[in-house]
């Protein structure tokens, strides 16, 4: 194509939230020439809806947390079906990364004592949130594009050629990542407010395109959360990590419809709010796991005196892992003891003072006034799960982020699989987002060192040009709005927070059928501001998405963390050694059972043989962990 708009990278960042800035400047600073592409704007990235805090173990607030207790949280969130290593690198490397964040100019809250403020969350033992008020992900994603800009500059000076060292690619998508023998080539695209396609020529990248939310019907997620990085990578030749794991975050605004799904930040809880039925009781008591009994208080007053004492052992049930919220509010509504909307109150008037929430969380007073009509500092929010997070996503390796089998790819972030396991605590995402960012930058740079570029094909730009052209020379086919619509519908009702057999083999079927006939997708108009263009590329990425969900979730016979088997109702120890592995031959996909890494005794000797117990086999308790 002669009028082929062309570039060359060392670096191409496909997505620009936390953890593609924080890759991006790593590679940069290691004197890589670094492409950032966005799909929206930049700085709109879903990052900033993690408002309650990045988790890392500072010590603060409570001098006794550390890295070790902070590794333990995260395992025991996860239900050990964590990688041990990313969790071990994540616990141990969070504080230098919020540290250097404060140094560049992120503006946290403080302690009386001058140093930066650590909020509580659930599943974290002590209070360990970095947090600006309620809006940490927005001061993040502030902080880096800052760091950003500075790197575009020399002597005080912008460069004027960015062409050669940092830019930012702002509302392009990619369509798809080119390989040449078997390595990293470089991406296509186009820009999407004219259409007119874009190559990208580079030996690396790296993917941190975020989640897959608007594969579901109610999602905190904004448009841009469509799977993108999962399936541009299964389509690259790489590998999806236990998919079947998804995050529903139990409260999110339930009304009126038009703001549905939107995130309620666990701050809320952090602070004191209270979770009550229509009947006003407070019912998360009645939903404490066994092997949670001995951290969560059982009662109202010692749920209460917890916030007066943090070093009470016993924390609110309402600060239990998220996974375990969401289901008790969905049982409370399946059982008729929800609201006529459907979700329940969440209440933080009756132990903070207006003037309080307003300056602990400002964004929630503001949202739920204007949204809904709703002062917090009077009265309860109503709320209900959404679907928030995926904890599955790219396999990668631990220390480099290099996706597993293809070189010259990597991918970070929510994106990226094995970190969280099988349920992702509250807080762990910034710090995840910061430290693996990190690690992605520098896995890249390392392999630009050794890797020849290698130049992109003809044959293969002619192929992508055609794939993103195709809708167009169809006529009278499908239309991408209403297949979206079905899928929603499909994993809303049968891929769901709750999970039997017989439902999730009627979506696979279901998805399969939705997938032939996306082929025929057709597209009117041209291509200019054009979102039916836009959503056909989105279709078949959460499409990819949905089917590696589904079958991984009828492969899982029992319930875990963030997939609930209503047919395997109890965790059953022999599935913690199973990560599922899900790939693409380019017409469907499959997936196969692999043997999750042994923790190594030292890591092992962190937790009592009692807790243990609860979810690992005695053959693998007896090896006491990999020597």
């Amino acid at each position: 194509m002669t009028n082929l708009e062309r570039h060359s990278y060392d670096v191409v960042v496909i997505g620009a939230g936390g953890a593609g800035l924080r890759a991006a400047v790593e590679a940069r600073e290691a004197g890589l020439r670094v492409a950032i592409i966005c799909k929206s704007l930049f700085g709109k990235a879903h990052t900033v809806m993690a408002e309650g805090g990045a988790a890392a173990s500072m010590g603060n607030v409570n001098d006794k947390d550390n890295w070790q207790v902070h590794f333990r949280d995260t395992m025991r969130g996860g239900k050990f079906l964590n990688h041990y290593k990313m969790a071990e690198l994540h616990a141990k490397e969070a504080p230098d990364r919020i540290w250097e964040l404060e140094q560049w100019g992120a503006l946290f809250d403080r302690t009386s004592e001058g140093k930066i403020s650590q909020r509580n969350f659930g599943g974290h033992e002590y209070p360990r949130l970095a947090h600006v008020g309620d809006r940490t992900g927005l001061e993040l994603i502030r902080t880096m594009q800052q760091r950003i800009v500075a790197l575009q500059q020399k002597d005080g000076k912008t460069y004027q050629s960015m062409e050669s060292h940092l830019k930012v690619f702002a509302e392009l998508t990619v369509t798809e990542i080119l390989k040449e023998d078997g390595k990293i080539a470089g991406v296509y695209g186009y820009w999407r407010e004219s259409g007119a396609e874009v190559l990208f020529e580079a030996p690396t990248v790296i993917i941190a395109t975020g989640g897959v939310g608007k594969t579901f019907k109610i999602t905190s997620n904004s448009w841009e959360g469509t799977g993108d990085g999962h399936a541009l990578a299964l389509k690259a030749g790489a590998n999806l990590v236990d998919m079947e794991f998804l995050q529903f975050h139990p409260t999110g605004m339930v009304w009126p419809p038009s703001v549905r799904g939107i995130l309620v930040t666990e701050s809320v809880r952090g602070e004191g709010g209270v979770l009550t039925n229509t009947n006003g009781e407070r019912f998360m008591f009645k939903y404490i796991p066994d092997v949670f009994k001995d951290k969560y208080a059982d009662n109202e007053e010692e749920a209460d005196r917890w916030y007066a004492d943090q070093d009470n052992n016993r924390r609110p049930p309402e600060l239990l892992p998220r996974d375990e919220v969401a289901r008790a509010i969905n049982t409370e509504v399946k059982a008729g003891r929800g609201t006529e909307h459907g979700g329940v109150f969440l209440d933080v008037s009756k132990r903070l003072t207006a003037e309080v929430i307003k300056k602990r969380l400002p964004s929630m007073w503001h949202q739920f006034y204007e949204l809904a009509g709703v002062d917090i500092t009077k009265e309860a929010m109503e709320v209900g799960p959404t679907c928030h997070y995926v904890m599955g996503g790219v396999e990668v390796e631990a220390d480099t982020a290099a996706a597993v089998g293809v070189p010259g790819l990597f991918a970070a972030g929510e994106v990226a699989g094995g970190m969280h396991g099988s349920n992702r605590l509250g807080g762990n995402s910034l710090s995840d987002l910061l430290v693996f960012g990190r690690r992605a930058g520098m896995g890249a740079a390392e392999y630009v060192k050794s890797a020849k570029p290698v130049a992109v094909s003809e044959a293969a730009i002619k192929a992508a040009a055609e794939r993103i052209q195709a809708p167009f020379n169809r006529s009278g086919g499908e239309n991408s709005y209403s297949l979206h619509a079905e899928l929603q519908e499909i994993t809303h009702n049968l891929v769901g927070i709750i999970r039997t057999g017989s439902e999730l083999t009627e979506a696979i079927t279901k998805i399969a059928e939705i997938r032939k006939r996306s082929a025929n997708v057709s597209v009117a108009g041209d291509r200019k501001f054009n979102p039916g263009f836009h959503l056909a590329f989105d279709l078949d990425n959460m499409l990819l998405v949905a089917e590696s969900t589904a079958k991984s979730a009828i492969s899982r016979e029992e319930s875990r963390g963030g997939h609930t088997r209503d047919d395997f109702p109890q965790l059953d120890n022999k599935w913690r050694q199973i990560n599922h592995i899900a790939s693409f031959d380019g017409k469907e996909v499959s997936v196969r059972k692999q043997a999750l890494p042994a923790i190594p005794k030292e890591l092992f000797d962190l937790f009592d043989i009692h807790e243990l117990e609860k979810y690992m086999t005695p053959d693998e308790i007896a090896k006491g962990g990999a020597r």
